[in-house]
C-alpha cells in the first residue's frame, strides 16, 4: 500500500489554511501509515510533535455512546425505556410550537423521550448552551456545574419537536453521562477511565489534564478570512466549569491514544490484546442506520450525503449518493476543530485524523481524506 496521495493531501491542506494535520491509519491491527505536517504553534513556528494533546470536541460522542451501550448490553438500561425512569425531571416535557403566522405556544409533549432518542439525536433538544435555564444553573453553581445538574437544567427548556419524530444535532449526548451516573453510581469521568480508557491503555484521554499534559496541549486556532491567516483561539465553549464532563464535546486526547479506542470498535468491540469494551452485537447496533425517512430529511449535511445516523455515529448507507470509496457500514464521527474518525470492521481499517482549527473546513477535508485513504488500499 502506497499512501503518498494521503501525505500529499495533508501537505496541501497545511499549505492552504490548516495550521497542522496528522493522520494515523491502522489495517488489521497494524499501523500501516502515519503522517503529520504543519505547525502546532504558529507564533513560535513549532512543528506538530509526537503525542500532541488537542480537543476532541464532538468525537467525544463516540466514546460516550460506547459507555452508554455498555449499560444496554448489561441489561441495566433498554433503548426503549423512557428517560424519566432514570432522570425524573424529564417526565413532563413541553414542546415549542410555532404557528404559520409566527405565534409561539407551549404544549405538553405527547410522547416521552426515550433512551434511544438520546443516542440518535431525536429527543427534541437544541444545542443552545445560552438557554436561560442552563445559564441560570451555571450562575447558581458559580462555575462548578456538575454533569447531573446540567441535565436537570436542560430539562427545564422546551423541546423543539415531539420526541422521536425528527432529527436535530443537539445536547443529547451531554445528557447520556447523567443517565450513566444515575444508573451506575460512578462519576462519568471515572466510569470512562475504569471501563474504557483504562482497559485500552489510553493514558492521555480524559476530561482534565495534568500539568505535564497541559504542556503538550496544542494551541487552537480559527481562520480569519479578512486577515487571511489563522488566529489563536484557545477557549472551548462546551466546557461549563470544572465539574461538567461533557459527553458531547469534553474530552482531550492524542492521535496515538484515541486510535486505540477507534480500533477496538473496528475489531467489533475488542482490542488486539483482548480488552473488550463492547460486544460485536452492540457494534452492529451502533452502526445501523436508525433514522426514518423524515429524519433523513433533517440529517442533510452535504458532506454526510449517503450516510445515515446510528447510535451516535454517521454510518454509510449509499455509495451512489455519497460518492465515497468506503464500503457500506463504515462509520464514525468528527469534531469542531476538524478531527475525523473512520471505523470500518469489514475492511479492518481504522483512521484517526486530527487538526486543531475551528471553522475546520471538514466538508472539504473529510470526504477527500476518506477517498484518498481507500484509494491506497490493496
Amino acid at each position: 500500500m502506497d499512501f503518498k496521495p494521503v501525505s500529499q493531501l495533508i501537505d496541501h491542506i497545511t499549505d492552504w489554511r490548516i495550521p497542522w494535520a496528522e493522520v494515523h491509519i491502522m489495517h488489521r491491527n497494524e499501523t500501516v501509515f502515519r503522517y503529520r505536517n504543519g505547525f502546532a504553534d504558529l507564533e513560535k513556528q513549532a512543528l506538530i510533535g509526537e503525542n500532541q494533546i488537542f480537543n476532541l470536541y464532538s468525537m467525544t460522542k463516540i466514546l460516550t455512546c460506547t459507555a452508554a451501550l455498555q449499560l444496554v448490553e448489561k441489561g441495566r438500561v433498554l433503548l426503549s425505556d423512557p428517560l424519566s425512569a432514570y432522570l425524573p425531571e424529564y417526565a413532563e416535557m413541553d414542546v415549542l410550537h410555532t404557528s404559520p403566522n409566527g405565534n409561539r405556544s407551549l404544549e405538553r409533549a405527547a410522547k416521552p423521550i426515550t433512551v434511544k432518542d438520546l443516542f440518535t439525536m431525536t429527543a427534541g433538544f437544541s444545542y443552545n448552551l445560552e438557554a436561560p435555564s442552563i445559564q441560570e444553573a451555571i450562575k447558581r453553581a458559580e462555575g462548578n456545574l456538575s454533569t447531573r445538574e446540567f441535565a436537570a437544567a436542560l430539562a427545564r427548556e422546551p423541546l423543539l419537536f415531539e420526541p422521536g419524530t425528527r432529527w436535530n444535532y443537539s445536547l443529547c449526548h451531554d445528557v447520556l453521562p447523567a443517565l450513566i451516573e444515575v444508573v451506575d453510581g460512578r462519576k462519568f469521568g471515572t466510569y470512562v477511565q475504569e471501563e474504557i480508557t483504562g482497559p485500552l491503555g489510553m493514558t492521555d484521554t480524559g476530561f482534565t489534564l495534568s500539568a505535564e499534559q497541559q504542556d503538550r496541549l496544542a494551541p487552537q486556532y480559527e481562520f480569519n478570512d479578512a486577515l487571511g491567516k489563522a488566529i489563536r483561539r484557545d477557549d472551548n465553549p462546551y466546557r461549563l466549569g470544572t465539574k461538567f464532563e461533557s459527553g458531547g464535546a469534553g474530552l482531550f486526547s492524542t492521535v496515538s491514544d484515541y486510535v486505540l479506542f477507534l480500533n477496538a470498535l473496528t475489531n467489533r468491540g475488542v482490542s488486539p490484546d483482548g480488552a473488550r469494551i463492547l460486544s460485536p452485537a452492540s457494534v452492529e447496533l451502533m452502526r445501523t442506520d436508525h433514522l426514518t425517512e423524515r429524519m433523513h430529511g433533517d440529517y442533510n449535511w452535504p458532506h454526510h450525503a449517503g450516510y445515515g445516523f446510528g447510535l451516535g455515529v454517521r454510518t454509510h448507507v449509499s455509495k451512489a449518493v455519497s460518492g465515497s470509496l468506503s464500503p457500506l457500514g463504515e462509520f464514525g464521527w468528527g469534531g469542531a476543530a476538524g478531527c475525523h474518525a473512520i471505523i470500518d470492521p469489514d475492511s479492518q481499517l481504522t483512521v484517526m485524523y486530527a487538526q486543531h482549527l475551528l471553522n475546520n473546513q471538514e466538508p472539504y477535508v473529510h470526504p477527500r481524506l476518506r477517498n484518498a485513504i481507500y484509494g491506497c488500499l490493496s
